[in-house]
C-alpha cells in the first residue's frame, strides 16, 4: 500500500514511536500523579516528559503553559469553552475544518457570541484586509487555521497576527496541519495567543493526543474538570496550570507514544521535512499538471502550501477515483469534502469535494509516480470508455 493520507493521520510512526508506547505499557504504566509507587512516579515523569517536548518544539518558554488533550478538536473545544463569554464577536474563515466550524456554530445559535468569517481567494489564502474590515470593539477572539486540511493552502498567519494585536483581539490558530512542518514559536515576533493541534499528525504520536499552549497571562475557564491527582480537598478544579485543564486520567500511553514522536521531528528537523515535502509537493503538482482532465485545486505552486494537494478528475466522482485507487492501484488517498465544507463551497468544489492526496516524511518520490501513473491510466480508460 501506498499511503498518502498524511494530513488524516501520519503513517507509519517511526518506529521510536511504537517502541516507547510498548516500553510504557509494559514497565511504567501506573496512574499519573496518582500513587507514590515508582509505577506511577515513572508514569508522571513520561506524561511531563511529553509536555517538555511539545513545548520545546513550538517554543513554548514554560512547559506548564501547555495542556496535553486528546487531539485537536478537544483543544480548540477547550479553548471556545474557556475564553468565550456571552456577547463575545468571533472572527473565523471559510477555511477553517468543523472542529473550528461547529462549535462557533453552536455558541452563535445559541446567541453566546456574534460570529464573522473573513473572505478568502480562490486558492484559499485569507484576505488581512477582509478581516480587519470585520473587527469591532466587541471583538474578543480570532480563531482560524494555519493550514488549510482540505487544500494545502499556508495562511499569512504574521500580517492575520499583526491585524489582530492592532485591534486588541486574541488570536487562536488550528495548527492541526502546521505543527510539525511547519516552524512554529508561539513566543516569537508576533506572539501567539492559543495554539490547538493533535499529536497524531506532523507530530508523529498516536491518535488520542494533542494539546493546547496557552499563553502566560491567559486564564481559561477549565473545560473538563475533575481529578488531577493533586490537592483533593479543593472543591474545585486546581487554579494553577496545567492541572486546571486537565481533569482526569491522561492517555498516558499515547503521550510516551507522542514524546518519542517529537523528539523524532526534532531530530530529523522541521526544516528538513518541510523541505522533503516541499519537494514531493512540487514533483506531484507538476505531474497532475501534465494530464489531461485533472483539475489542481489550492496554490498552484508548492511554496505557499503543505503536502496537501486535492484534485478533481474530470468525468470521475472522487469518491470512485479514491476507490479505484485503493482497489486496482493499492494507494490510499482521501475523497470527500475533508470535513471542510465551506472551505470547499469557497473554491466552487461543492458537493462532491476532492481528492486529496496528503505528503508524509516517509513517502518516496516513487510513490508520487506511482499516483500520477495510476491517474494517467484511469483517465485514458474513462476517456475509451467515454468513446466506445
Amino acid at each position: 500500500m501506498i499511503y498518502l493520507d498524511n494530513a488524516a493521520t501520519t503513517f507509519p510512526k517511526p518506529e521510536a514511536v511504537h517502541q516507547a508506547m510498548e516500553h510504557f505499557a509494559r514497565n511504567d504504566a501506573g496512574n499519573p500523579g496518582r500513587s507514590g509507587h515508582h509505577w506511577a512516579t515513572a508514569a508522571s515523569g513520561e506524561v511531563e516528559g511529553a509536555r517538555q517536548e511539545v513545548a520545546r518544539l513550538i517554543g513554548a518558554p514554560d512547559p506548564s503553559r501547555v495542556a496535553l488533550c486528546l487531539n485537536a478538536t478537544d483543544a480548540l473545544s477547550m479553548a471556545f469553552h474557556g475564553i468565550l463569554r456571552p456577547g463575545d464577536h468571533v472572527v473565523t474563515s471559510r477555511m477553517e475544518h468543523n472542529s473550528v466550524v461547529r462549535p462557533l456554530n453552536a455558541l452563535a445559535r445559541a446567541g453566546l457570541i456574534d460570529l464573522d468569517r473573513a473572505d478568502n481567494d480562490m486558492t484559499g489564502c485569507i484576505d488581512p484586509d477582509s478581516l480587519r474590515r470585520l473587527m469591532r470593539p466587541s471583538t474578543r477572539l480570532v480563531a482560524m487555521t494555519w493550514a488549510s486540511n482540505a487544500f494545502g493552502t499556508i495562511q499569512p498567519i504574521d500580517q492575520i497576527a499583526e491585524v489582530v494585536k492592532t485591534q486588541g483581539a486574541l488570536l487562536l490558530l488550528d495548527a492541526s496541519q502546521a505543527v510539525g512542518s511547519i516552524d512554529v514559536d508561539v513566543a516569537g515576533r508576533v506572539p501567539i495567543d492559543l495554539l490547538a493541534f493533535p499529536g497524531h499528525k506532523g507530530l508523529m504520536g498516536p491518535m488520542g493526543t494533542g494539546a493546547l499552549y496557552i499563553r502566560a497571562g491567559l486564564d481559561l475557564a477549565p473545560w473538563r474538570e475533575g481529578g488531577t491527582g493533586g490537592d483533593s480537598t479543593l472543591p474545585v478544579q486546581p487554579l494553577a496550570m496545567p492541572h486546571r485543564m486537565e481533569g482526569g486520567t491522561p492517555n498516558a500511553h499515547g503521550l510516551a507514544g507522542l514524546r518519542a514522536g517529537c523528539r523524532w521531528v526534532m531530530e530529523r528537523g522541521v526544516g528538513a521535512i518541510r523541505e522533503h515535502e516541499r519537494l514531493l509537493a512540487a514533483r506531484l503538482l507538476a505531474g497532475l499538471s501534465s494530464i489531461d482532465g485533472v483539475s489542481i485545486h489550492g496554490p498552484a505552486g508548492a511554496n505557499g502550501r503543505t503536502g496537501a494537494i486535492s484534485f478533481t478528475l474530470k468525468d470521475l466522482d472522487p469518491h470512485d477515483a479514491a476507490g479505484a485507487l485503493d482497489a486496482t492501484f493499492g494507494i490510499a488517498v482521501r475523497a470527500g469534502l475533508h470535513c471542510a465544507p465551506e472551505a470547499h463551497a469557497s473554491l466552487g468544489t461543492l458537493p462532491a469535494g476532492t481528492v486529496r492526496a496528503s505528503l508524509g516524511p516517509f513517502n518516496t518520490t516513487n510513490d508520487v509516480d506511482h499516483l500520477i501513473d495510476a491517474l494517467a491510466g484511469m483517465l485514458a480508460s474513462t476517456a475509451k470508455m467515454s468513446a466506445c
